[in-house]
């Protein structure tokens, strides 16, 4: 599986140089790669031996893009990437104002076929995650400015999780989700560690996961890597927007998360003459104990709220198991968090 998921990455990438000729950077040969890949699994889902009904109209799907090239092609992917991101559901957030960024035709044929020689769908899951996240990753290494906003090193993420020990039925949310590290970590220690019955199955594809994220792109990618590992429905569990900006009333089990560092927030303001200047963010609301401008202190304001309070009655004095495949699993019942 790893030399297979690698055999791909590397092929795609080698193809990203070929591109970078014509100004087209890291970030957004992964972005356009999210769109090309996306059709192409939705084409191949119509397909034997899925045969599932179309999810995408026919007019802007993967068949109207490959038999084209030319002037043609490159209309065509332009009127595809403007069409979708009018859609609702998934759909419209992972074409939310998309553009497209390859230029030449010719190239932009060249990736088509590339994407067209493998089969997406019916590579399993672990390979199709595996993938994505080799493509981010290469994307953060080479990428010097801007990397760390939305990847954070996945071994890290796994030990934390392995800390937190999450368990089916929970509901599981990060505010900062980024590309969406945490929730999928949170839903392979789930799947992997608990025998599940069809109801837990359907409600960790459907229900447990959530996120935000206040910049488009990056809530784009992470739509897609939870789409890649199978999670989700037609509605995207995760949304774009500040986190930060008021309270939702919603409350989750677990909140796992790495936020943003920066000690203060900020927005850039351009007076009457043209002169850019930065004025801090201070975020007032009811629920937070300390008004201020410092992002850190906030986001653990936030994170707070968001806390699910356990009942009384769920408290124990017993130590968990070691092995969480070891306890009965019952939703928010968690002996550790008393």
């Amino acid at each position: 599986m790893a030399n297979e998921s690698a055999a791909i990455v590397q092929k795609l990438w080698n193809y990203c140089n070929v591109l970078r000729d014509d100004g087209v950077s890291y970030g957004d040969y992964v972005e356009q790669l999210t769109y090309l890949v996306f059709l192409k699994m939705a084409d191949e889902q119509t397909k034997p031996p899925y045969r599932k009904p179309p999810a995408i109209p026919a007019a802007v799907d993967w068949q109207s893009l490959i038999r084209l090239d030319g002037q043609a092609l490159e209309s065509q992917y332009r009127h595809v990437l403007d069409s979708l991101g009018k859609e609702k559901g998934m759909l419209g957030v992972i074409f939310k104002k998309s553009l497209s960024k390859i230029q030449d035709p010719a190239k932009l044929k060249r990736l088509l076929e590339l994407i067209n020689t493998e089969s997406w769908y019916g590579l399993d899951i672990d390979v199709k995650g595996a993938i994505y996240e080799g493509l981010l990753q290469k994307n953060a290494e080479d990428t010097k400015s801007g990397a760390g906003q939305y990847f954070t090193p996945r071994p890290l993420i796994k030990a934390m999780v392995a800390v937190m020990r999450p368990q089916p039925g929970m509901t599981i949310h990060d505010p900062a989700c980024g590309t969406g590290g945490f929730l999928l970590a949170a839903h392979d220690y789930v799947s992997r560690n608990y025998p599940l019955d069809k109801e837990q199955k359907g409600f960790l594809r459907f229900h447990t996961l959530g996120g935000k994220d206040i910049v488009d792109n990056v809530v784009r990618l992470c739509v897609m890597n939870l789409f890649l590992h199978g999670i989700g429905g037609e509605e995207s569990p995760v949304q774009t927007g500040d986190s930060l900006i008021s309270d939702s009333g919603a409350r989750y089990d677990m909140v796992l998360t790495n936020p943003p560092f920066g000690k203060k927030s900020s927005i850039t303001i351009v007076n009457g003459e043209g002169k850019a200047d930065r004025e801090s963010l201070v975020y007032e609301r009811q629920d937070f104990w300390a008004t201020t401008s410092n992002k850190q202190l906030n986001f653990l304001q936030h994170v707070k709220t968001l806390r699910r309070l356990l009942y009384p009655t769920m408290c124990s004095s017993r130590a968990a198991p070691a092995r969480p495949s070891e306890q009965s699993c019952s939703r928010n019942v968690t002996s550790t968090r008393c």
